[in-house]
This record gives C-alpha cells, sequence and structure tokens, in this order.
C-alpha cells in the first residue's frame, strides 16, 4: 500500500513539473518531399493552431489516395479534435520534435472521453447527404456525427516524430484515438499525459518508438478495428495511475518495452481476455502486477512472455476472478519463460488449463538492450532520387537512374511518385532504401516485362546484397500480374538487416497514380478483371533466402499473384517478423522451408473467398528452431469451401506455438431505418483444425490455445471413447453439411449447402435425397406433422419454405414473416451456436469507464425480442425472422447473413423453457429461459466449452462440438470425451427412440451408439 500511494504521489508530481523539454527529431530536416503539404502555424504554444493543423491535412486528403504532411518543429496548442484522414500521414520536421499541445482545462476534455486526434475512417460527410454515418467515433470535441470510425479498410495512415502534451484540468483526454488497419502505425513519439486519461485510445496495427509518462493509463484498447493483432516495439511507460496499459483482445505483441513506476503493467479488462505476448520485457517499481490476467477459464486468454526482467515487482501475475498470484523471485529477477491459457501436451491432443513460470533471482537489472528496430540514417544523408533523373511519373523507365543513385550513394530517397523498372535493382552491401509512404511511392515492375516471362528461376524487382546491411523502409513494391518469373524482393542480407514499412502491392489495398483504388476481381469474383493477370502466377512477394534474416516490422503482403505472401527458404541466419499482414493467397499466405532460428511475431493471415478457398495460413518444412507467436490465421465470411488446417508441417521439430487464434468472424457496421448497429457474422468455414502435422498424420483440433511445443518425437494420441460408445460413419464424399433436422419419427434430414441437396437418413432406409433443387438451402427445422421448414439464402433477406418429404418435387409452400403473436403451444426454433463480441462498436462506458464484457454482449444479442416470425404448416413450430444483412449487389452473387443463416442448425425449445446454446465468441455453453418472440433470457454459464453445437440426450447428459465431443453431465460436469475422425460441426439425437447421436462434418455424417 505504501508503494502504491508513493507512485500516485509521482504521478502528481509529473503533472506539476514544468513541461520536459523538446525531444530529439528523427527528422532533422524536412525530406525533399514536393508533394508534400507544410503546415503554417504559429507554432508558439498560445494560438489555437488546430485549424492550420487541419487545413493541412485536409489539403493533402485532396490529393487522392491521401498525403504527406509536414509539421514543423514547435509547439502548437489546439482546442478542437483533429481528424486525421485515410492514407495521410503526418511528419514532424525540424531540429526539435513538435509538440502538439492540449492547454490546462480545455472545454470540451473535462468528461468522458475526449481525443485530441482520431484516425478517421473517411471525410466528413456533407450534413446535407441524407443518410447516417455508420458509428462515428466517440470523443470528436465537439461531437461530430458525420465523420465515420476508422473500420479494417483504413489503410496507410501514420503520424510520427510529434509528441503529445496535456495540461493540467483535462481528465477525459487521449492524445490519439489509434483505430485503423494496414500499415497505419504510430513512433517517434512521446506522450506527456499528466492528469489526463491516456496516450493511446484504441490501436491498429502497429507502433514503435514511444514514451508516455504520467496518466490514468498509457494504452487503453479494445479489440482492434480489423480484429487482428497489435505490435508494440522499444516503447516505454512511466508513472501512470491505475495500470501502464489496460486493454483486451488486442491481440497485443510486445517487443523490448519497459513499465516503472506503475500499479500494473499490462490489466486485461474484467471479463476479457487477450491473445498477449511479450519478449525483451522490463518491469520496474510495478507494485501492484506485471499482468493482471482475467477471464481465467476461457480459450481466449492466452498470455506468454520470454526473456523478461523485473526488480521491485513482488507479483508477477495476478488472477483476477480466482485470486491467485505469480510471485516474483525476489527484489531482482529474470523470467525465461512465463506462460498461462490452454496448453496442449503434445501435438494431436486436447489442452487443459495451466500456468508455467520459469524464473530466477538476479543481483541486479541488466542495460536495456539496444531497440529492436534500427534507427533511419539522417536526411542530411538522404540522397533524392529524383535529383539523380528518375521521374516517378507511372511511365518512364526509371530502372538506369535508380541503380546509378544506388550505385554511387548509401541512402536513397523515393519521393513520392510511381517508379517504373525494367530489370532487377541490385542493393550494394550498406545500401539504405527509404520512402515515407508505401501507397504513394512505389517501385512499379509494369506488365509483360522483357525477362521475367517464362519458365525460370525467380528474377527480383529488389535484390538485396548477399550478408549486406541492407535497410529498405517506407516503399511499396509492385510486380503486377502478368511477370511469372517476378519476386518483389529476393532478401539474402544480414542478421542486422531491416525491412519494415513495405507494400507489396498487387490485389486489396492497391491504389494507381491518379489516388484511385484498383478493383482486385471480375464480376464474380473468380480472377482478375484482366483474364491475363493469373492469380498466383508468380514467385513470392517477399523470399528471404540463402542465408538471410533480420527484422520484418509493419509488412503488408496481399498480392493475389504472389505465392506464397512471404516465403523463407535455406537459412539459419536469425530472422523475426514483427507484425505482418500477408492475406489473398491461393495456396499458402506465409511459406517455411529449410529454416532455423526464426521468429513470427504477430502474423496475421486472412484468406478471401474469392481466391483462397484452398490457402494456408502458414506451411512449415525441413525446419527447427521456431517460435509462432500471435498467430491469428482468418478466413472471411464470405467463405464457402471448407479447409482442413490454418498451419501445415512437414517433417519439422522444436517449433513452438504461443497464442494462436485460429477464426471465421466478423462484423459490419450499417444503418437502415431502425437505425445504425453492428452485425457480428460467424463463417462456417473457418479452418476446421489448427495445425495438421503431415509428416506424422496428426491434427490439432483445438482452435485456440497458449502452448504447444512440437518436439517431433511425440506419439499419436488414442481416440478417447466415452461409456462404451461407438463412432460409425454413415455415408461421406460431401461437400459441406450443416442444417440437419429430425423428424417426429427420427429420421434425420441434413442439407449439403453447396450442392443444394437435402438428404434424409434412417437405419431402415439409409442415405436419400429427398430434393435436389437450386433454392440455396440452409438449415432445416421439422414441425409436428412432419413438415419440413427450410431456411434458404436466396431472396432479398433470406427466404422460408416448406414442403413434406416424400411429396412430388414440385410441391412446396412459401412462408411469410408475419407479425410475432404468443404461441405458447408452438416450439421455437433457435441458432444453436452464435456469434455476438460488439466488434466495431465501443464498448466503453465513459461515465465509468467500464467496458461491457462479451457475457453482457451475447446477453443483449440472443435476448432481443423478435417482432417477426415464420410459423409452420400446422403451427407448431414458429422460426423467429432475424435481422438478415447483404453484401454485394442484389442478386444471387450477394451474400446473406444472420443469426439463423450462420448456425450450424437450429435447436427447438418451448416457450417458457430452457433451450442449450453455444457462444462461439466465448466459447462457453450457456442455458437459457426462452420466451414467446424466441428471445433468450436469464444466460446462466453451462460449460466453459462452446462453439459449433450442443445437444441434450435423452440421458440426461449433454454433448458439446468444439473439435471433438465432450460429454457434459446436467449439471454442466465434464465427464468425458468421443473422438471423431473429422471435426464434428452439428449433433442432434435422432433414431425412433432418440438414442443416435448423428454428428455431421462438413464432408461425412457420422452416428455414435452406445451398447
Amino acid at each position: 500500500m505504501r508503494s502504491e500511494l508513493w507512485i500516485w504521489i509521482a504521478a502528481l508530481l509529473l503533472t506539476m513539473v514544468a513541461a520536459p523539454a523538446a525531444a530529439q527529431s528523427i527528422y532533422l530536416t524536412a525530406p525533399p518531399e514536393p508533394n508534400a503539404v507544410t503546415v503554417m502555424g504559429r507554432g508558439d504554444g498560445k494560438a489555437d493552431d488546430g485549424p492550420a493543423i487541419q487545413r493541412a491535412i485536409d489539403q493533402a486528403a485532396d490529393k487522392g489516395g491521401g498525403g504527406i504532411v509536414f509539421l514543423p518543429s514547435g509547439t502548437y496548442r489546439i482546442s478542437k479534435t483533429l481528424f486525421l484522414w485515410p492514407g495521410v500521414r503526418i511528419f514532424g520536421v525540424g531540429a526539435q520534435r513538435p509538440v502538439i499541445l492540449l492547454g490546462a482545462n480545455t472545454p470540451g476534455f473535462q468528461r468522458g472521453l475526449s481525443n485530441m486526434l482520431i484516425f478517421a475512417g473517411a471525410r466528413e460527410r456533407d450534413p446535407a447527404t441524407p443518410g447516417r454515418v455508420p458509428f462515428p467515433p466517440p470523443g470528436s470535441v465537439p461531437f461530430n456525427p458525420n465523420i465515420a470510425d476508422a473500420n479494417p479498410g483504413t489503410f496507410y495512415s501514420a503520424l510520427s516524430n510529434i509528441d503529445f502534451r496535456i495540461g493540467p484540468g483535462n481528465p477525459a483526454a487521449a492524445a490519439i484515438r489509434f483505430h485503423a488497419a494496414q500499415h497505419a502505425y504510430v513512433s517517434h513519439a512521446e506522450f506527456d499525459i499528466g492528469s489526463g486519461l491516456a496516450g493511446l485510445y484504441h490501436v491498429a496495427n502497429y507502433a514503435e518508438k514511444l514514451v508516455f509518462r504520467g496518466g490514468r493509463y498509457g494504452i487503453l484498447a479494445e479489440k482492434t478495428s480489423p480484429a487482428w493483432p497489435f505490435a508494440l516495439v522499444d516503447a516505454t511507460f512511466e508513472g501512470q495511475r491505475d495500470a501502464a496499459i489496460r486493454e483486451h483482445e488486442a491481440g497485443l505483441t510486445m517487443v523490448n518495452v519497459s513499465f516503472r513506476d506503475t500499479p500494473v503493467g499490462v490489466e486485461i479488462d474484467r471479463g476479457y481476455g487477450d491473445w498477449l505476448w511479450g519478449q525483451q520485457l522490463r518491469f520496474e517499481n510495478v507494485s501492484r502486477a506485471a499482468v493482471l490476467i482475467s477471464n481465467e477459464n476461457n480459450v481466449y486468454t492466452q498470455v506468454g512472455f520470454q526473456d523478461v526482467v523485473a526488480a521491485n515487482t513482488p507479483t508477477f501475475a495476478r488472477f483476477r476472478e480466482s485470486g491467485r498470484s505469480v510471485t516474483g523471485k525476489g527484489r531482482a529477477y529474470r523470467v525465461s519463460s512465463f506462460t498461462y491459457g490452454l496448453t496442449l501436451p503434445s501435438i494431436g491432443e486436447m489442452g487443459a488449463y495451466r500456468t508455467q513460470f520459469s524464473a530466477e533471482a538476479i543481483a541486479e537489472l541488466p542495460r536495456r538492450i539496444a531497440p529492436a528496430i534500427r534507427p533511419l540514417p539522417p536526411v542530411a544523408d538522404w540522397v533524392d532520387v529524383r535529383a539523380l533523373g528518375a521521374k516517378g511519373d507511372d511511365k518512364t523507365d526509371d530502372t538506369a537512374a535508380i541503380q546509378r543513385a544506388i550505385d554511387g550513394h548509401r541512402v536513397v530517397y523515393f519521393p513520392s511518385g510511381f517508379y517504373h523498372v525494367s530489370d532487377t535493382l541490385r542493393l550494394r552491401a550498406e545500401s539504405v532504401l527509404i520512402g515515407l509512404h508505401p501507397s504513394l511511392t512505389q517501385i512499379i515492375l509494369p506488365d509483360r516485362t522483357a525477362g521475367f516471362h517464362g519458365v525460370g528461376p525467380p528474377k527480383a524487382l529488389v535484390q538485396s546484397a548477399a550478408g549486406g546491411d541492407n535497410l529498405v523502409v517506407g516503399l511499396g513494391l509492385n510486380t503486377n500480374g502478368v511477370n511469372p518469373r517476378a519476386t518483389a524482393l529476393l532478401w539474402t542480407a544480414g542478421a542486422s538487416s531491416l525491412v519494415a514499412d513495405v507494400k507489396f502491392q498487387g490485389g486489396h489495398g492497391t491504389n494507381l497514380f491518379d489516388g484511385t483504388r484498383v478493383s482486385p476481381y471480375n464480376g464474380n469474383q473468380t480472377g482478375d478483371p484482366e483474364p491475363a493477370r493469373r492469380w498466383d502466377g508468380q514467385y513470392a512477394s517477399l523470399w528471404v533466402t540463402k542465408g538471410g534474416g533480420g527484422t520484418f516490422a509493419n509488412i503488408w503482403s496481399p498480392s493475389t499473384f504472389g505465392h506464397p505472401g512471404i516465403y523463407i527458404s535455406d537459412t539459419e541466419t536469425p530472422g523475426r517478423i514483427i507484425q505482418a499482414s500477408v492475406e489473398h493467397h491461393v495456396r499458402t499466405e506465409i511459406g517455411l522451408n529449410r529454416v532455423a532460428n526464426w521468429e513470427l511475431l504477430a502474423p496475421q493471415t486472412e484468406g478471401e473467398a474469392g481466391e483462397s478457398g484452398d490457402a494456408v495460413a502458414l506451411e512449415i518444412r525441413n525446419s527447427r528452431n521456431i517460435l509462432v507467436a500471435n498467430l491469428h490465421a482468418y478466413r472471411v465470411t464470405r467463405t464457402r469451401k471448407a479447409a482442413s488446417a490454418a498451419v501445415t508441417l512437414y517433417d519439422s521439430h522444436d517449433i513452438r506455438f504461443r497464442n494462436v487464434h485460429v477464426n471465421g468472424e466478423s462484423g459490419v457496421g450499417t444503418c437502415d431505418d431502425a437505425g445504425c448497429f453492428t452485425f457480428l457474422r460467424l463463417t462456417k468455414f473457418p479452418f476446421e483444425n489448427a495445425i495438421h502435422d503431415v509428416t506424422r498424420g496428426v491434427e490439432v483440433r483445438e482452435r485456440q490455445f497458449a502452448v504447444l511445443d512440437v518436439k517431433g518425437d511425440a506419439p499419436p494420441p488414442a481416440a478417447a471413447t466415452f461409456d462404451g460408445s461407438r463412432v460409425e460413419r454413415l455415408a461421406d464424399g460431401f461437400h459441406s453439411l450443416g442444417g440437419a433436422a429430425v423428424g417426429p419419427d427420427g429420421t434425420l434430414y441434413f442439407v449439403d449447402r453447396r450442392a443444394q441437396r437435402i438428404y434424409a437418413w434412417s437405419d431402415a432406409r439409409r442415405l436419400e435425397i429427398v430434393r435436389d433443387q437450386p433454392l440455396d438451402p440452409v438449415n432445416l427445422a421439422a414441425d409436428r406433422s412432419g413438415n419440413l421448414m427450410v431456411l434458404s439464402a436466396s431472396g432479398p433477406g433470406g427466404t422460408v419454405y416448406s414442403f413434406k418429404p416424400g411429396s412430388p418435387d414440385g410441391e412446396l409452400a412459401l412462408i411469410e414473416a408475419t407479425p410475432g403473436t404468443a404461441r405458447t403451444d408452438a416450439a421455437i426454433a433457435l441458432p444453436a451456436n452464435w456469434w455476438a463480441n460488439g466488434e466495431f462498436r465501443d464498448q466503453l462506458d465513459t461515465r465509468t469507464y467500464r467496458f461491457r464484457t462479451l457475457a453482457e454482449i451475447f446477453a443483449a444479442e440472443i435476448g432481443a425480442p423478435n417482432a417477426r416470425q415464420y410459423v409452420s404448416p400446422d403451427g407448431s413450430l414458429m422460426l423467429p425472422a432475424y435481422r438478415t444483412v447483404v453484401q454485394g449487389p442484389p442478386d444471387f452473387r450477394a451474400m446473406r447473413f444472420s443469426h439463423a443463416l450462420d448456425t450450424y442448425g437450429l435447436v427447438t425449445a418451448e416457450a417458457g423453457g430452457r433451450v442449450l446454446v453455444t457462444n462461439a465468441s466465448e466459447n462457453k455453453t450457456y442455458s437459457g429461459l426462452v420466451d414467446t418472440t424466441g428471445a433468450v433470457t436469464d444466460l446462466k454459464v453451462f460449460a466453459d466449452r462452446g462453439g459449433e453445437s450442443v445437444a441434450a440426450g435423452p440421458d440426461g447428459r449433454v454433448y458439446v462440438a468444439n473439435g471433438q465431443v465432450f460429454v457434459h453431465a446436467s449439471d454442466g460436469r465434464q465427464l468425458g470425451r468421443i473422438d471423431v475422425p473429422d471435426r464434428p460441426l452439428q449433433l442432434i439425437f435422432g433414431g425412433a427412440e432418440r438414442n443416435i447421436l448423428y454428428v455431421l462434418t462438413h464432408h461425412a455424417l457420422y452416428a455414435v451408439r452406445w451398447p
């Protein structure tokens, strides 16, 4: 208690002392950037310079595709929120870092949440324009409802070399609302927060070289806008009053971060987990806990640290719910490893929750390590490639001019422009290439360039020097789509080399010279708009090979033409990736072959529906000593094809997985006549398994886990069974099964979505096709008379029709949605599995600074009454008419999402009775009370497992599908497990006695029987 009091006093004194001296600038002079806009403000700390800064940002954005703004040295007082538009980057320039100042007691920054600067999602909408902006960011001063929040499509925005200072009397102030997506970053900034709330509210993909002083928090964050990891590198926190970082689900990945003089280093919010990873961390005088862990028995809570030192930090980890703690090793100690979460004993086994802590006392803390990210050379050393003859005009062949510049100068700077080349640019051992904006500054290989055709070894657009000390920063590299021998960056440089803020252009997020965005698809998303541009028709976009290594930070590699997006081969030179978005490839996103001594930190992959149906997120072959931490392997909700595993292994060992997140969910913010809302969607086709060890023939069914070491010598685990159960394969060869229902006689009916067929199975009649019509059936329900209600994805918002099995093929009856009425005698069909996690909408209560929990979000979603309903022909069954979101043109190409369409199947319950459902966003199974509209209330956690399906058996036991089939007693206690050859997706009891557990997987139908 005494130490916390002194920390509080020290923080208070920080708010009272004179403002710190301006920090050393990294851009001592403005780079030679003719297209930059320079802020024309006073910079004296007295005049209100906010309008001048905003005018410069607006002017840069007017150029199309973003722009560059320079803020000269000075102190710039603001009185209102600044908005940084998409694609605009603002850099401080001059001998001293410029400071953006919020003066004492600035009106509007005293209550709730108020942001000095907001990363916005779009320019301000004209108030006279009809319609609404979905979810304008809260905390603008004054509040502006006509500005959209940043979102997963907000690319390239950045802020660097600018400090922020919050004066006294602004307790609600946060310096930056940092909400954006790829290639958005904040770097080289110091935040003197004083009595304010936070330096950063929300986080995006990447930040480095930040210092946070004072404040209630340094960083206050929830899930990132695109819902994948955030990397924080080379940062310092000191003197925060409550916690240095308070966050949840941010995928927080830290490298070389220091915490001192604060009660808590990292606090995970109540009711939430996070994929939290940290290495080379330092804790000094952290009184309560280095890390405060919440939501303990949940797969989304994955915490890991390695190579950490601490002093005067008596408790390393504290657990919120249980109250237990992990104590440090004396006054000073070193933590070689700490992990908490679902831990897999070996590959192929299911997990259990474990805490592992390996630490030892040390005499004193060592000196702080060198930065993980090398500094750039001073601007005085930069040589303007245009001054040496390059044009960058999107038409001139600049090959010779650029190569002369590289041959004659160590540091070559590329002002914004599109630089066409026709041959490989070869770096010397010490060469440095620099740009400030990888969308506005591109090196481009035009389609059909001579020398890049035919069959042959890879030919690079840019090639490093073997063993060199090269840096490539801030550039876009574009090999286009008709250059089959091309690889954008062939990297053989050494362990100290650096590639950072580089975008491999092509496909998604690619802007043209005029600022317009490239469309990556033809009309039905089966290829590029130009037929000659072949997906998967080039070598890797980034290829590290032949002894190459180094650091690769803030990389975006989404070119559909490359295979893979990042490829590392034939090297044992140490290398490290820190935050890479690798997306939209046809077969492999990231590949390793014959590699050792590498770390992949916060790698994120995204499989798109059009091109990535067969792609794996990560393939590792013939490799060893690899760390993969905070892997986020994601498939979009538009996906309509199953894929076996996110990660494939071939003959590899000593592969250490820490914090693995394999999913397929998303959300959209939209508006209609009823208002603006967030709709959360769950694809039925995430990767079925996290890992497939092809060599050993073993799968990892857990898709969320904290720890797995692949050692290479573990025998395959034996299949588990329960109570003498026997698993029988009934039929296979399907594409994507689901939507099952059982008729009054016990016959099982189910859908193969791709084939658009409805099947029946009974032991007497075996497999039958009961309907084969192009009506896009998704989910089924059976009424008491044996009529099947069919929920179809066709029609404006989905359609419901019914037919009697065995009736003529042409007979069906459309069922219109009608206003809801109380039907106490009708069963109610409900989604068995849900997804609701509040994505896209801030969950912070600005009165209490408490976040609404996942459980509360789920309860609000599932407990909402339904105004309309579909009623079966005999009136004995009702399906609520859930709100449907339509994406795409209003025809068969559109994607339709609703809770009823997205679930693997429906369950039925009586009004006034209880029903079991799963919430995949928490991985929990709930029991709830059903009302006459289908709303489910009085939720109670039944089991800490829940994913695809849940079924109550006639024996009173409950069966949950989550990788395997888990068996629970009626009170929720886990009793055992039944292993199935394929991942179970829907469970339903059928047969004449309702004593057969049918298990639907994507490709096969199984039955579990008991003696």
